[in-house]
Parts: C-alpha cells; sequence; structure tokens
C-alpha cells in the first residue's frame, strides 16, 4: 500500500525533484502534496506593556462576534474610554501570570506544547502527509500568517481546529471567520474543514473525568460541590439561537454520569461578565458565595470550556472568584487545571481530528 502510493506521487512530481513528471524544464517546482491541520485559540498580548495591551484588546472587542452593537455606538466608548484606561489594568492582571523567562503567557506556552504533543501523535501516523501547527484569533502567531505557510508548504487541504469544546457565536464562529478570511487572500485555495464542537465527545468527557478523579485523590477531604464554571455570554445570544448554554450544561451532565455522582454535585457556572445587560446566570462570581453562605465550606471548581488555562482561570478563578468565596465564609477552595496537554486530553483532541480527517488521509 505505501510502495503504491509512494509510486503515484513519484509518478507526479518525479523523484526527489520537485518537479511534475513530463513538465517541460521551466515550469516552476511543485511540492508534495500534504494535509494541514491549524489548530487555533483565542489569543494572547505580545506583552504587557500598555500598547501591547491596547493593540490585542483593540482586536478582540472590536470583534462584531464578540460586542455586536453598532459600531457608531461602539468605537467611540471603545476607543475614547475602555482602551484608555483597560490596558493598565489587563497588563496587571496579565503580569501576575506571566512567564517572564519565556516572555510569554501560559496560553502561549500551554498551546504551543498541546500542538507539539498533537503532531507527535498524528506524525507517528500519518508521517510527513501532514503538518500540524497553531495560531491565535487574536494576536500573534496569526491564523492568515499560518495558514499562508501551510500553503507554501505545499498543503492541499486544511483542517482548522478551534480549541473549543462548546459552540459559540464569539469562539468558534469568529475564529472560523478569520480563517474563512485568511483563505480569501490565496491564490490557490486548499479544501478546508473546519473541526466540529466536541462538547458531548466520549474521549473529551473522559479527560475531563479523569481530570476531577486525579485533583480529588489528592485531596484531604472531598469538596461539598464541584464548580463547573464556563465562559459566559449575554443572555440574549441564547434567546437569538447560540447554543452553547445548552452544550454546556451537556458536558455537565455527562461529566457527572461518567464519575456516577448525584444531582446537585456538579454545579453549572458562567463567569467573565461584562457590561450591563444580563448574561448567562448563575454567574461564577456570586455564585460561590452563595455556597459559602450555604454552609458548603469547600468547593472545588474545574473550567470545562477552556482548553488551556489563561487569564480567565488562572487570575480570574484562582483570584477573583477564590476570593469571593473565602470572604463569604468558604474555608477551602480548590482550582482543578484545565485539561492543557495532559495526556487524556491529548488523547482526545487526536481522536476528533482523526475522526474529521476522514477521506483525506
Amino acid at each position: 500500500m505505501l510502495d503504491a502510493l509512494r509510486d503515484a506521487v513519484t509518478g507526479l512530481i518525479g523523484p526527489g525533484t520537485g518537479r511534475l513528471a513530463h513538465a517541460p524544464a521551466d515550469h516552476p517546482p511543485v511540492k508534495a502534496a500534504r494535509i494541514g491541520i491549524l489548530l487555533a485559540n483565542l489569543g494572547t498580548p505580545d506583552a504587557t506593556d500598555y500598547w501591547s495591551m491596547r493593540r490585542y484588546l483593540n482586536e478582540f472587542l472590536s470583534d462584531r462576534r464578540v460586542i455586536d452593537y453598532p459600531a457608531w455606538k461602539w468605537q467611540p466608548l471603545l476607543q475614547l474610554i475602555i482602551l484608555t484606561k483597560r490596558p493598565f489594568t489587563s497588563g496587571a492582571n496579565y503580569k501576575l501570570i506571566w512567564d517572564k523567562e519565556r516572555n510569554e503567557s501560559p496560553l502561549m506556552t500551554i498551546t504551543r506544547d498541546q500542538t507539539q504533543a498533537v503532531a507527535a501523535e498524528l506524525t507517528a501516523e500519518y508521517g510527513d502527509r501532514v503538518m500540524v501547527d497553531f495560531c491565535m484569533r487574536y494576536g500573534n502567531p496569526s491564523t492568515l500568517s499560518k495558514v499562508q505557510a501551510m500553503v507554501e508548504a505545499g498543503c492541499e487541504k486544511i483542517l482548522f481546529c478551534p480549541l473549543y469544546p462548546q459552540y459559540a457565536g464569539a469562539t468558534t464562529a469568529t475564529a472560523n471567520d478569520q480563517f474563512f478570511r485568511a483563505m480569501m487572500k490565496q491564490g490557490r485555495q486548499p479544501a478546508s474543514r473546519t473541526l466540529p464542537e466536541y462538547f458531548d465527545h466520549p474521549a473529551y468527557i473522559e479527560a475531563l473525568a479523569q481530570s476531577v478523579e486525579r485533583a480529588y485523590a489528592a485531596l484531604d477531604h472531598r469538596p461539598d460541590v464541584l464548580v463547573a464554571s464556563y465562559h459566559g455570554m449575554p443572555k440574549r445570544y441564547l434567546m437569538e439561537g447560540d447554543p452553547y448554554h445548552c452544550q454546556c450544561q451537556k458536558t455537565s451532565r455527562l461529566l457527572r454520569e461518567r464519575l456516577g455522582w448525584e444531582k446537585g454535585e456538579i454545579i453549572t457556572t458562567f463567569q467573565s461578565v461584562f457590561g450591563r445587560e444580563e448574561w448567562l446566570r448563575p454567574y461564577t462570581v456570586e455564585h460561590v458565595a452563595e455556597l459559602a453562605k450555604q454552609g458548603k465550606k469547600r468547593i472545588a471548581v474545574i473550567a470545562p470550556a477552556f482548553s488551556a488555562d489563561c487569564i480567565e482561570t488562572l487570575e480570574e478563578i484562582n483570584g477573583e472568584i477564590r476570593e469571593s468565596f473565602e470572604h463569604a465564609g468558604g474555608e477551602v477552595f480548590t482550582y482543578i487545571p484545565c485539561l492543557n496537554a495532559e495526556p487524556a486530553h491529548i488523547a482526545a483532541l487526536t481522536a476528533v481530528i482523526r475522526e474529521n480527517l476522514a477521506g483525506w488521509v
């Protein structure tokens, strides 16, 4: 089988020449066809200084998938007020988690580690027929730069993989939008696919369950409740048909069933509320305080919607949300890290990717 494939490829491009067989001598070199697998995460500022933070926040908060208010109303507020003050506070928060030796955020480090691990699994299976890399929706490395690199490397097909288990317009859809914009700039467009949400994939649920079991096994006392904190979004989006809320609820239910727990042992909440309109409830920062007042003195918090630890988990959950719980009388707060580059997570991502490569390899 492999010999036949090798002979077919050799017949197309000529043995080791990079030139089409029977082509004129002045024909430009042609690279052997490959399949690109491009992982994508939200993004990170290049540094924690004011201007780096402003550039990043401007790109993020100007995305109509994230903030859908009319530009005439939103942009003056963003440019004249929010981006005057917020880069300072956001920069201070990033400094709390910034890796000073590598001069990068944990999200950058973890996404790179995930990519290398996934690449190792897929190249072991498919060899150099596949090319695995990563990009960010906001900031660097940009989606456009990585799509162009894959095209230049000979990728005639690209599987674009947003690292969001649950679908939302402000995460999965905007990542796909940026991928399609990058494709529009290519003279020779590769065939393309986008990875669908995998919120209920058995391998993903298994990875979550293993992370909970591992964390609980290391504790002296079992938490009274596990809080599954998902990134929030305006309730209006749910009413307009976004499936994110329902998918979060199903992830929590499947996790509880896999763990064999009773109803009530896992509570679904939503964090990172922004602006004045109502967002998905209950709000994590408020609900953990209510739990403490109700006598739930020991809680654990997991963030199933985040594929990698980032500012929303390392600073918000382990900072603001922890403080809310403790100030209300809570005693033991346990944060369970994201799946990151854990072997079970890499196995889950690889399984989902492999399923979506069907017919291509």
